[in-house]
C-alpha cells in the first residue's frame, strides 16, 4: 500500500470512527442510564439525514438546515419517548427489543411515504466544497476533514458536559445509583427524558453530518446500528470516553481491514484466492476485535467493575 493510500485510509477510518461516535454515545447513555435497549437509535441517525435534506430545501442554506434539522431531531427524539419509550422502562428487555423495532419499522415506511423511495442528496456547503492539499499529489474532500473535526469538538464538548457539570453528575449517578438519586429529590424521569432526547440529537447530527457524503435512503441506518452496538460493547456500557475510544478502533480496524486484509491474503494466496476471503475476513474483523476484548475485559475496556 502506498503512502497516499493509507493516509487516505487513516483518515476515511477516523471519520468513520466520530460518525459512530456520535450514535454510540446517545446508545450508550441511554443504555447505561436507564438500562433501555434502544434498537430505533438507528432510525433517529436516519431522520437526521432526511431532516437535514428537507430543511436545506426550505432555507436553501446549510447551516440553518443543521440547526433546524437538529432541533426536529431532539423534538421527535423527545416525542418518541414520551409516547412509546416511557412505557417501557422497567419492562423485559425482550419487550423493549420487540417495540424498539417496530419503531423502525414505522419511520422506515414514514420517510418512503413522506420523501420517496429514491435516494436523496445534500451537497455540501460551498466555503467546504472543496480539497485539501495534505501531501504532493494527494487532495483530500475539505468537508471530510470537517466532519473530523464537527466529531472531535462534539466529544471534547459530551465529556466536559459529563464529567464537569451538574448535569453530567446526575446522569452518572443515575447510571450507577438511581434509587438513591431519586431519593434524594432528583426528577429520574425528567432525567431519562433529557438522556434520551439529547442522544437522540447526537444520532440526528451524525446523520445530517453524514448526508452530503452519503446517499440518504430508507434503511440507512441500520446497519450503523449493529457497529455502533459492537463499539458500545467494546467501550464498557455507559462509558463516554469508551464510546470514543472504541468508536475510534472501530472505524480505523474496518476501513484498514478492507484494504489491508486482501492485500496481506495476496502475499500467501494466489490473487483471485485472496479477493474473495479477503473482503469476507474484512467484514468480520471488528467483531473478531470485540471478541478478543471481551475475552481479556469482559465489560468492555471502561466498562463499569460489578
Amino acid at each position: 500500500m502506498s503512502t497516499a493510500l493509507l493516509v487516505v485510509q487513516l483518515l476515511n477510518g477516523l471519520q468513520l470512527g466520530v460518525l459512530l461516535f456520535l450514535i454510540a454515545a446517545g446508545l450508550t447513555l441511554v443504555f447505561g442510564v436507564m438500562d433501555f435497549i434502544n434498537l430505533a437509535h438507528g432510525v433517529q441517525y436516519m431522520l437526521g439525514a432526511y431532516l437535514a435534506v428537507h430543511f436545506h430545501a426550505l432555507t436553501g442554506n446549510f447551516a440553518a438546515g443543521l440547526v433546524l434539522a437538529l432541533a426536529a431531531a431532539l423534538v421527535v427524539g423527545l416525542v418518541l419517548e414520551v409516547l412509546v419509550f416511557r412505557r417501557l422502562y422497567g419492562r423485559d428487555h425482550l419487550d423493549q427489543v420487540l417495540a424498539t423495532f417496530g419503531i423502525i419499522l414505522f419511520l422506515n415506511e414514514a420517510v418512503e411515504v413522506i420523501w420517496g423511495a429514491v435516494p436523496l442528496t445534500l451537497p455540501a456547503p460551498e466555503w467546504l466544497d472543496g480539497s485539501f492539499v495534505l501531501m504532493e499529489g494527494l487532495l483530500y474532500p475539505t468537508y471530510r476533514l470537517a466532519i473530523l473535526a464537527a466529531g472531535l469538538l462534539v466529544a471534547v464538548g459530551l465529556w466536559y458536559l459529563v464529567m464537569r457539570t451538574r448535569v453530567g453528575m446526575l446522569i452518572r449517578a443515575g447510571a450507577t445509583h438511581p434509587d438513591i438519586v431519586a431519593a434524594l429529590g432528583v426528577d429520574i424521569r425528567r432525567l431519562f427524558t433529557l438522556v434520551f432526547g439529547f442522544g437522540a440529537m447526537l444520532a440526528g447530527f451524525a446523520g445530517a453530518i453524514a448526508a452530503p457524503i452519503l446517499s440518504v435512503q430508507p434503511g440507512m441506518g441500520d446497519n450503523l446500528l449493529i457497529v455502533a452496538f459492537v463499539v458500545i460493547v467494546i467501550g464498557g456500557i455507559g462509558s463516554i470516553k469508551g464510546a470514543f475510544v472504541a468508536a475510534l478502533l472501530v472505524g480505523l480496524v474496518d476501513t484498514l481491514g478492507r484494504t489491508l486484509a486482501t492485500d496481506g491474503l495476496r502475499l500467501v494466496l494466489d490473487p483471485s484466492a485472496a479477493n474473495q476471503i479477503g473482503p469476507a475476513l474484512a467484514s468480520m474483523l471488528i467483531y473478531l476485535m470485540m471478541a478478543g476484548v471481551l475475552a481479556v475485559r469482559p465489560r468492555g475496556l471502561f466498562g463499569r467493575t460489578a
